[in-house]
């Protein structure tokens, strides 16, 4: 008897747990692999969305513990799935790879949520794919629950990007180095379309797919454009917008994707692939953590240069539709990559005001985030913990001890205090009210590295997941005061510091 058959319950019927509606799947065939996912040994259910699962429609209510593990794991398929691996390309740290695609991701296919919005369902970690090349299409249990956690905070920071909607262990070791338990992560997304996915067919010539995508991705993302006297440019300007928005947001919380290839940019403009992503620490604009970015090309702040860059890939492949003349396609193209710097700008210094307090606009505004900045990095300040303290001083100047003590030049923080309060005086409002607003923008409690590594050492040796569901809990609300009194908030001590993260394959 074939040992993974024990591992599917015995009623082994393809459970139907919403209307699935594979608009993906219906694609040309060279725009994915059909392969279902590969079964695993011993499938057990780490953690599981409920709130995510209602707000997708699904119904799972008849179902065990087992039957979702299995279901999780892909053993056991819900009627209507289509599997499948997308097809894509990209640039890699600035290398162009004409292929890449899921090579341990199948998307199940798609449902349509409460709300009318379609979102795709997809297996990480799930088995090889024809797109795998030398890799065994698995997932770690380590990588795994860092997505988890971190694609839940971005969400409940209001940062748009996939979300975890159930994690299991597979019964089975994998190599990463050591030996380590196996996993797999389902993750939702408004669609895993990429700008490497324009780029594999831009690279082969195949204007047809070309079109066929950009008119999907309309239809799907930016439905608006469709009216515009040219489709595809206000598609080119949409993307671009969203991006700006999206790259400010993460740099309004300190977050450092790490990897941002042309593989890893949705042109949904959420957040994909959470590898070895982190959240900084002190402020730092150079600070780069992920082991594979070994010369900063995605650092802290050239985040914004490397989204354009991105940007000007996703433009080259559209060129033949937004104009027929060579060059003023690129004219068009030139316009709405070069509109990003603007976009960034504006998207982030509106933000940054936000964290100061400030619901006006002044001419100095720029100037007096950077100073604070500048100040936070020369007294090796917390970025989230310092933040947090001036909605406190903002309320009162009583609270200033809070934030000097954040610095280790606390007196350099006096002399911006006094410009800070000025311009504050021209702003409407209780200052009650705006210590409560800024509260809402600038979160007590951030997925600090070193505790998802201690987490994650904890799972991995001991089995013991407690840390995980205790962290997980408290990062759904991380503008709570109430979670600024854990454990969790706390920055690391030196020795506990987290120099490098590293990408689950």
């Amino acid at each position: 008897m074939d040992p993974l058959a024990r591992t599917v319950p015995a009623d082994d019927a393809a459970p139907r747990i919403a209307a699935f509606s594979n608009s993906y799947a219906a694609l040309p065939e060279r725009f994915f692999a059909r392969i279902p996912p590969t079964p695993v040994a011993a499938p057990t259910l780490v953690a599981f969305n409920r709130p995510l699962a209602e707000e997708l429609g699904l119904d799972v209510s008849r179902l065990t513990e087992e039957r979702l593990a299995a279901m999780f794991a892909g053993n056991l398929l819900p009627e209507g799935a289509t599997p499948l691996a997308m097809a894509y390309a990209g640039h890699q740290f600035g290398h162009f790879v004409p292929q890449l695609g899921d090579g341990r991701a199948i998307l199940l296919g798609e449902v349509l949520d409460r709300g009318g919005t379609r979102r795709d369902i997809q297996l990480k970690g799930a088995g090889r794919t024809p797109f795998s090349r030398n890799g065994d299409g698995r997932a770690a249990l380590g990588p795994v629950l860092r997505e988890y956690l971190v694609s839940e905070a971005m969400h409940a920071l209001g940062i748009p990007g996939t979300r975890a909607l159930a994690a299991v262990t597979t019964g089975e070791e994998i190599r990463r180095g050591a030996t380590v338990p196996g996993a797999v992560i389902t993750r939702t997304a408004a669609s895993h379309v990429r700008v490497g996915t324009f780029q594999y067919f831009a690279a082969r010539d195949d204007a047809e797919a070309v079109h066929r995508l950009a008119d999907y991705v309309i239809e799907r993302h930016y439905p608006l454009a469709r009216a515009a006297a040219n489709p595809y440019r206000a598609l080119l300007e949409g993307v671009v917008d969203r991006q700006a928005s999206l790259v400010a947001r993460w740099m309004h919380v300190g977050f450092i994707h790490g990897v941002m290839n042309t593989d890893n940019m949705a042109v949904s403009g959420e957040t994909i692939d959470f590898g070895p992503c982190a959240f900084m620490d002190n402020y730092d604009p150079a600070t780069v953590l992920s082991s594979i970015d070994r010369k900063g090309r995605y650092a802290y702040a050239n985040q914004p240069h490397a989204a354009q860059w991105n940007l000007a890939r996703f433009a080259e492949t559209l060129l033949a539709l937004l104009d027929a003349d060579a060059a003023h396609a690129l004219e068009h193209a030139t316009v709405a990559v070069t509109a990003f710097s603007d976009r960034f700008a504006q998207h982030w210094l509106g933000g940054m005001r936000a964290k100061l307090g400030l619901a006006t606009v002044a001419d100095g505004d720029a100037g007096l985030v950077q100073e604070f900045l500048e100040l936070m990095f020369r007294g090796k300040a917390d970025y989230t913990l310092t933040f947090r303290s001036l909605c406190d001083a903002a309320g009162s100047p009583a609270a200033d001890a809070r934030v000097r003590s954040r610095f280790a030049n606390p007196e350099a923080y006096d002399a911006w205090a006094l410009a800070w309060r000025a311009r504050l005086a021209a702003e409407p409002g209780d200052p009650r009210d705006r210590a409560a607003a800024m509260r809402l923008v600038n979160p007590a409690i951030i997925p600090r590295n070193h505790r998802i590594e201690q987490l994650i050492a904890a799972a991995v040796a001991a089995n013991d997941l407690s840390m995980f569901r205790a962290f997980h809990t408290t990062l759904a609300h991380p503008f709570d005061e109430a979670a600024a009194a854990t454990i969790f908030a706390a920055a690391p001590l030196p020795a506990e510091r987290v120099l490098e993260t590293f990408c689950g394959t």
